[in-house]
């Protein structure tokens, strides 16, 4: 039995996710000469994200493209000629093989969803992510804030009871630490994101498909903001 699409999108964004981690663990080890030891606690944080923020993202392209549609009906130019000649015959037999009307992009949709979602949708995402990402940073405190040595450490870590404590989370300096790097990661991501949401918004039609897109660029986003998470 198929899963929900919104099921199927957040399952392959949680495994894209790991896998941005899993890379930027990897790059972060050839840049410090040192050997590759995976960390399955961050892993295990960015897969949580995903599960959280991808469902209302999921329904926030659903709203746009519900409210601002991508394509809209228009006479094809043989139509149109048709049309224009008072050739009814021709119509006719244009009418019997589906040629009067094709999707034709709507251009003014498109750059509204485009600057909402670069607007209002990343700047939510944005505060979103630097608010769980330092608050279950505090809530998940390391022995010494050091990396665990090996995933056997981290698993053994994440399988403890009261692994994660948000008792332990201050929320002044969490909201602190957010705002701080809120304009340096929009503007970062406005580097990208843009030109991902245009060719999903004037190419992909579906909601999953745009998903799968996002996803994938979501890869080399993930190892930069997983680098960004990892710095002390």
């Amino acid at each position: 039995m198929a899963l929900p699409p919104i099921v199927s999108a957040t399952l392959q964004s949680a495994v894209l996710a790991a896998t941005s981690n899993i890379l930027a663990q990897c790059l972060t080890a050839y840049q410090t000469d040192k050997p590759i030891v995976f960390d399955l606690v961050p892993i295990f944080q960015f897969i949580l994200y995903a599960f959280i923020n991808i469902p209302p993202n999921f329904l926030w392209q659903d709203f746009l493209e519900s409210t601002f549609p991508a394509y809209h009906v228009s006479p094809t130019r043989a139509a149109v000629a048709s049309a224009s000649a008072n050739d009814e015959k021709e119509l006719d037999r244009e009418a019997k093989e589906g040629k009067l009307v094709e999707p034709k992009l709507n251009i003014t949709n498109t750059v509204i969803k485009l600057l909402l979602d670069q607007s209002i949708g990343a700047a939510v995402n944005t505060f979103l992510f630097s608010l769980f990402i330092h608050s279950i940073q505090a809530a998940m405190p390391r022995p010494l804030g050091a990396p665990l040595s090996n995933p056997d450490k981290s698993l053994q870590y994440l399988l403890t009871k009261g692994a994660i404590d948000y008792r332990k989370v201050d929320w002044t300096k969490v909201v602190a630490n957010s705002r701080q790097e809120f304009f340096p990661i929009m503007a970062a991501g406005w580097k990208l994101w843009p030109f991902v949401s245009l060719i999903n918004f004037a190419f992909v039609k579906s909601i999953e498909g745009r998903n799968l897109v996002a996803s994938l660029a979501g890869v080399a986003w993930g190892i930069y903001m997983s680098l960004l998470a990892s710095q002390p």
